[in-house]
């Protein structure tokens, strides 16, 4: 019987590295939720995990994102943490498409406030993953130095396949609609 309890614990462990190991920057809740255990076992093994050095996080905000440790440079942690969540993901592929956006740029094409998008935009600096240059009176942004999209794109098609489909059907339509575009005023 004790055996029997220590190979259940055992199989939630191996399912917590799982997930993590598919779900890069998951945080508590998200583990929760994607695996339906209780909290309290999720945490208990989170504990043990870390503690084993089977695992390490990255705070944002107050969640801690678990990564499965060895496999991602602190860069790539940063970008991830941002991926795993709407607002900066999309601020972040706005900014690859359009190379230099400014403020009111992402805000309407984002269609979120400008104090959200300007916290947001915060926090992106902050962690370098991009950077913010004066141009006249507008600031522009653009990915880091540290960020290129070769990167970027790795993690998206390897973690966020379905982000990834959707991001490459909205680039496919954008350059459909350009060469439409300039194939009629070849016409012209």
């Amino acid at each position: 019987m004790v055996g029997e309890t220590s190979r259940a614990g055992d199989g939630n462990e191996a399912k917590i590295m799982a997930y993590i190991l598919d779900n890069p920057g998951s945080y508590l809740r998200q583990i929760k939720t994607g695996l339906g255990i209780s909290m309290g076992t999720i945490q208990y093994h989170l504990n043990k995990l870390e503690k084993d050095n089977k695992i390490s996080y990255s705070r944002n905000g107050l969640h801690k994102c678990f990564f499965v440790t060895g496999i991602f440079k602190d860069n790539e942690k940063e970008i991830i943490k941002y991926l795993n969540q709407e607002t900066p993901r999309k601020i972040i592929m706005f900014i690859i498409e359009q190379g230099q956006p400014s403020q009111t740029d992402i805000a309407k094409n984002i269609k979120i406030s400008s104090p959200s998008i300007n916290w947001n935009l915060k926090r992106l600096i902050e962690s370098k993953v991009i950077k913010e240059k004066k141009d006249g009176r507008f600031k522009r942004y653009t990915l880091s130095g540290e960020i290129d999209s070769i990167l970027l794109t790795k993690l998206l098609k390897n973690y966020y396949p379905s982000v990834w489909d959707r991001w490459t059907d909205r680039l496919a339509e954008i350059f459909l609609s350009l060469s439409f575009d300039t194939e009629n005023k070849d016409r012209s």
